[in-house]
């Protein structure tokens, strides 16, 4: 059952003409009457040249509907080649095969794949499951076709035994590098198979439902293809959580009345933008069941609006912006559901606006605003950009791509960085589980951020999943190199590999200029993206004995002031080689007068930890010997801070009163001068207990007009900034 069958905002019921309330999704198509036309059109030969076989006439007028001056003809020999390779085969459910290859492209012509796309997709599983081979599809229809044909094709069990499903991805996905048309074809096949899924045993399901989970859902949504993703994530529920399907199903089916209270909303919100001289078409989109389930769980009961949301269409980018205006001005808005996606799209193509508005009587709607090309693109995504080896043209309304010369200069839209990183780690993974283990943690991320290099030899972005660290920025921009890395700059001010990165950082990574250095064992636990987790593993797998061998001769003290940040002074115990740095690490960050001790991790650089932290036994059993540390007398239990501010009466009593209660003693102060309207407060403090740092600095962020804390080196009273 489709999770459209029982959604009760599935009829079509409106009186007003610009207020739709339709179902979503596409009308099926009777797979068993497909085998019967695929059957006689075996029997009753080939169809005349000048018309389609029947069985492929409704793909041909869906695809028409998108393209309507597109040439037939290469989808006409598609099919006759694939119905004749797949002649006598059958798939476990009764039906014909050759129904199988029509309703994947089905599902693509509806979403709007070129012709290309549909060509292949007729011909997708005839060089893995026929006696039709690469090179036959080449000479026929090109090599565009081949190569996405080639990319969807599994490789052989036989060949790689248990890795051939990893194995298989893995080539796809490179395959998708070139051609993102691979993977639509990918998705469309596995939609089509997750709906025919029944009649294979429960055990078999359950592993293609968590392979479709854990990598092919997560796909389709960085590719934006909605359309594809709700579906399968609700045959993935059926199929995984029956228990959990079946009381949403259940609660869907219990509120029939959900259609008439937003259908209700959607007329109100018609009348105004009507009123206001504003095309646009507002409908009613029910949510599928996974995102009933999802609101269920964070709303606990659940109203009839919650079913649903409104969709208003429009036609230019700025008519999003005046419907926004006006559902704020004549309904009440709900600020903390607006989000502005359009101004900043998210990273899979998506665009709209988000709001949420309440009508007079209480009733709370969420509301999407967008224009119909970024409909077109949210439901389709990557599909309905097209051919990625032509460029678009420059007016938007069109949507037309133009083709580029042959030598042209390829233009693809659609190889967004997270693809780029994956297809840049997959190379460096050693075998088939670790690029099977790390494809699955890479997707299971949710979102990606941009962050800027400050690197002047290599202006430009990195683009990094969400909670992503100096660390995996370093492995992205540097590669390898990165295993040189002393620390970065994030917008600025120096800070520690750990440092996690927010969305528009600017992050400047600094390397060892002589290059003999290497991670240590606490950059994984910051690691998050699979490129810098699988360098570093290598890397230390290489390198088990990390520290030079210990010798029986004394050796001279060092002293070095090694945390500028805390003005904290460390003394290092080391041979007639003096380190080339000494930084306190930033797993622990320890400070006066924590125990301590040390470890040569890279070059002469040496990194010093608290005794107690989890880094410190990694490194003994890496065979790495610690080295004696301790901290100077001067510094003794002091850490200075910074507290940046907007000016303001009694701040700095509000400072002195959150220090004094978090514990710490203020040992000497400094206010500078205001510099428009804002101020730079310089506390050196005597802290007890180093653990209560963290604690100190977010009670010192907590004191309204503090907008930033962090650890500074000692500034004598009077020295300018930068000094």
């Amino acid at each position: 059952m489709s999770a459209e069958a029982t959604n009760p905002l599935s009829a079509v019921e409106s009186a007003d003409a610009d207020v739709v309330v339709r179902r979503r999704g596409r009308p099926r198509i009777d797979l068993r009457r497909l085998g019967r036309a695929a059957l006689l059109g075996a029997t009753a030969g080939p169809a005349p040249r000048d018309r389609l076989p029947d069985a492929i006439s409704h793909v041909a007028d869906a695809h028409r509907a998108h393209h309507p001056e597109a040439d037939l003809t290469v989808l006409r020999r598609a099919y006759v080649l694939a119905e004749s390779s797949h002649r006598g085969q059958f798939r476990k459910s009764g039906e014909p095969y050759i129904t199988h290859p029509l309703a994947v492209t089905l599902i693509l012509a509806e979403l709007g794949a070129e012709t290309t796309t549909l060509t292949a997709s007729l011909l997708h599983d005839t060089v893995e499951d026929t006696e039709v081979t690469l090179d036959q599809v080449r000479r026929e229809f090109g090599a565009e076709v081949a190569h996405l044909v080639d990319g969807v094709t599994k490789v052989e069990k036989i060949d790689y035994g248990v890795a051939a499903e990893p194995e298989t991805f893995r080539k796809m996905l490179v395959a998708t590098g070139s051609d993102v048309r691979v993977m639509s074809i990918k998705l469309a096949d596995r939609l089509h198979n997750m709906r025919t899924l029944g009649v294979m045993r429960p055990e078999k399901q359950a592993r293609i439902a968590k392979v479709t989970r854990d990598v092919l859902i997560p796909l389709a949504e960085r590719l934006g293809v909605q359309a594809l993703k709700t579906e399968l994530e609700d045959l993935v529920f059926a199929i995984l959580h029956p228990e959990e399907y079946e009381t949403t199903r259940a609660l869907i089916a219990g509120n029939p009345g959900a259609a008439d209270e937003l259908g209700a909303v959607a007329e109100q919100a018609a009348v105004v933008l009507r009123e206001a001289g504003i095309g646009a078409e507002v409908l009613v989109r029910p949510r599928h069941f996974v995102s009933v389930h999802r609101v269920r769980l964070k709303r606990g009961e659940l109203r009839g609006c919650d079913f649903g949301r409104l969709l208003v269409l429009v036609a230019e980018d700025a008519d999003c912006y005046a419907v926004l205006g006006e559902l704020h001005t004549c309904f009440t808005p709900v600020i903390s559901e607006f989000k502005d996606f359009i101004a900043a799209p998210k990273f899979n193509l998506y665009q709209s606006l988000h709001t949420a508005i309440a009508a007079p009587d209480g009733t709370v709607a969420e509301v999407l605003i967008r224009t119909h090309r970024m409909h077109k693109v949210a439901e389709a995504g990557v599909v309905a950009l097209g051919n990625p080896h032509v460029g678009q043209v420059s007016t938007e309304q069109s949507g037309t791509p133009a083709v580029l010369g042959e030598h042209a200069e390829r233009v693809d839209p659609t190889r967004p960085g997270w693809l780029s990183r994956l297809l840049d780690w997959q190379q460096s993974a050693p075998d088939p589980d670790t690029f099977w283990t790390s494809l699955r943690a890479d997707l299971a991320e949710d979102d990606e951020i941009t962050v800027f290099r400050a690197d002047g030899s290599t202006p430009g972005t990195i683009s990094l999943p969400a909670g992503a660290s100096c660390v995996d920025a370093a492995y992205a921009q540097h590669g390898d190199a990165a295993h040189a890395c002393l620390g970065a700059r994030v917008n600025g001010r120096l800070a520690p590999l750990s440092t996690v990165l927010g969305d528009g950082d600017t992050v400047q990574l600094l390397l060892a200029q002589d290059g003999a250095s290497g991670p240590s064992p606490e950059w994984l636990d910051h690691a998050r993206t699979p490129a810098a987790r699988i360098a570093i593993t290598g890397w230390l797998e290489a390198h088990p004995e990390g520290a030079p061998l210990a010798t029986a001769e004394p050796r001279p003290q060092v002293s070095i002031a090694a945390d500028r940040r805390s003005g904290a002074e460390l003394h290092v115990d080391l041979d007639g080689e003096p380190p080339s740095a000494v930084r306190p690490a930033g797993c622990c960050t320890p400070v006066p007068p924590d125990a301590i001790t040390g470890f040569r991790v890279r070059g002469r650089s040496v990194t010093v930890h608290r005794t107690g932290c989890s880094a410190v036994d990694a490194m003994r059993r890496l065979g790495r010997e610690p080295l004696p540390v301790s901290w100077g007398d001067a510094a003794q239990g002091r850490v200075t801070l910074v507290a940046e501010s907007f000016g303001r009466p009694g701040l700095l009593a509000d400072l002195t009163e959150a220090i004094a209660a978090a514990g710490a003693a203020v040992v000497s102060a400094n206010v500078e001068p205001p510099t428009e309207q804002r101020v730079r407060h310089t506390y050196t403090l005597h802290l007890p207990d180093a653990t209560e740092l963290a604690a100190l600095m977010r009670a010192m962020r907590g004191v309204p007009g503090v907008y930033d804390v962090s650890r500074a080196r000692h500034r004598t009273p009077g020295e300018p900034r930068g000094a």
